[in-house]
């Protein structure tokens, strides 16, 4: 998370000031993969040991060795998303193989939602999800704290009205 400059200024060189995605988002997508791996693990040694024979039940640590080289891509693809707000838009960046850069205009925003699932709630993380006229520019940021993503869509609805009633 890069800091420096308030919220939605610019630094003099013109480059947006960028904030990135809370820490608690990395650690509860990690625990989901070592879940999976668990079930992935068990679900495939138990029948394959029952069914063909001991030595087959070693292919339960294919998992295993395929969750220890997602553990760090993981980390790479949660820092590559980062969001920053420019004074007429919201830019959200991400990718790590593919980078993806959303420029979405206040002016055309039509409803900024806040969502948060069961285990978003159990992590203290919420996502802001922006609709726009043009679907193709809907754009979402995840794992948010539950109070930045409040402040974030009272901030661009409000930026969005004043901007639709100048058109």
């Amino acid at each position: 998370m890069e800091t420096g400059s308030p919220r939605g200024a610019e630094t003099a060189g013109d480059e947006p000031v960028w904030t990135g995605l809370p820490p608690r988002l990395l650690r509860m997508r990690r625990l989901l993969l070592l879940v999976w791996t668990v079930i992935l693990a068990v679900g495939l040694a138990l029948p394959l040991g029952l069914l063909v024979g001991p030595a087959w039940a070693a292919f339960g640590l294919l998992p295993p060795a395929l969750t220890a080289g997602c553990w760090g891509l993981l980390e790479r693809n949660w820092r590559s998303w980062r969001y920053a707000e420019r004074a007429d838009d919201l830019l959200i960046s991400r990718g790590v193989l593919w980078h993806e850069e959303t420029v979405v205009p206040y002016g055309r925003m039509q409803l900024v939602e806040v969502t948060s699932g069961p285990l978003e709630r159990h992590f203290g993380l919420a996502s802001v999800q922006l609709h726009t006229a043009a679907a193709a520019t809907d754009a979402t940021i995840p794992g948010l704290d539950p109070a930045e993503a409040e402040r974030l869509r009272d901030r661009l609805t409000e930026l969005g009205e004043a901007r639709s009633a100048g058109l």
